[in-house]
């Protein structure tokens, strides 16, 4: 038989992980090097974005008295600097492994379209809400070393996102489930094209540049509850909070309804991640986030091969693979 031509470094390694949208191995229920990845990157993207949001908000800082004129603009470069934090948090080695939702909405879009079950979906949400206390936790420690920091930051509670009050508490749920399930919908259709999969990773930026103007007076544009709960739990405002937990989750659910039912025509996903294709579902190295696995199709041609190598080794090599290390190896 022959192996096609495919490249196969490190293949072996993952050989036996479950892909994110499979069953669970009965050794293997948890992939905490992704829930650890993902809570990496989750913590840098609201280190980038919250320091961002301060800079450019925040009473007596350069960029806040250069923008009070135009409060307009002012909201707009909110919203890009921090989908771009989200661009430089899904570019690290911990976004590329883990895919960079960042997000429990993207999360529960993907576990609803059943790429991603539901036991790693609980685990990247979980990992989630701790990489946003974890990165608002450094964007606090700052302020304590830092003094005009910490003025900076409590001004504008550490970057919260705050309902207008002076409408009905509904407007900001409303604005939180178009918002959510707009985003999630454009997520969706750029990643489930692979003519535009590359502009997966960066088009939040420019997404929120054009949505805040809009209706972030109304609610912040959060859209991703561990967002709003980083900076309300050092900040201590909880009033609102569950505004950012069922209008992000009640769009992301009727975005994927609305995917179903082919309104957008046939949009086919076929991996949980929204960077660094090409994984199939399998668990990348994070010493080489950029590795490529080999589809699907080609896994019986690999078994194969490894079979017919463990064949031709002398049974008493050592450090050479043995036929039991095909069935028993590290995934």
């Amino acid at each position: 038989m022959k192996i096609p031509q495919i490249h196969w470094p490190h293949f072996h390694i993952h050989f036996h992980d479950r892909p994110l949208a499979g069953d669970p191995h009965p050794e293997r229920p948890f992939h905490w090097n992704l829930y650890g990845c993902e809570a990496l990157a989750t913590a840098i993207l609201m280190i980038a974005g919250l320091t961002c949001v301060i800079f450019l908000s925040a009473p007596g800082t350069f960029f806040s008295t250069l923008l009070a004129p135009y409060p307009t603009l002012q909201t707009a470069l909110c919203g890009l600097c921090f989908g771009l934090a989200g661009t430089v948090a899904a570019m690290t080695p911990f976004g590329k492994v883990s895919g960079a939702h960042l997000n429990p909405s993207v999360t529960l879009a993907f576990m609803l379209s059943k790429k991603i079950v539901w036991i790693d979906a609980l685990g990247y949400i979980i990992a989630q809400i701790l990489g946003a206390a974890l990165g608002t936790g450094a964007v606090y420690a700052f302020g304590i070393i830092f003094k005009p920091w910490h003025l900076f930051s409590t001004e504008v509670h550490y970057g919260a996102t705050v309902p207008y009050t002076d409408i009905s508490i509904w407007y900001a749920l409303g604005s939180e489930i178009l918002v959510t399930g707009l985003l999630i919908m454009m997520l969706y259709w750029l990643a489930a094209h692979p003519r535009y999969k590359w502009i997966t990773p960066w088009i939040g930026g420019l997404f929120f540049f054009v949505m805040n103007p809009i209706t972030a007076w109304m609610s912040g544009n959060s859209a991703n509850f561990a967002r709003s709960f980083g900076p309300d739990l050092f900040a201590g405002n909880w009033n609102g909070l569950w505004i950012y937990l069922f209008g992000p989750f009640i769009g992301s659910s009727l975005a994927v309804l609305l995917i179903q039912s082919d309104i957008l025509g046939k949009v086919h996903l076929l991996e949980a991640r929204l960077v660094n294709f090409g994984h199939h579902g399998r668990v990348p190295h994070l010493e080489d986030p950029d590795f490529r696995h080999a589809a699907p199709e080609h896994y019986d041609a690999y078994r194969a091969h490894l079979e017919a190598l463990a064949r031709k080794q002398a049974p008493d090599a050592t450090g050479d693979l043995q036929p039991g290390d095909i069935e028993n190896g590290p995934a």
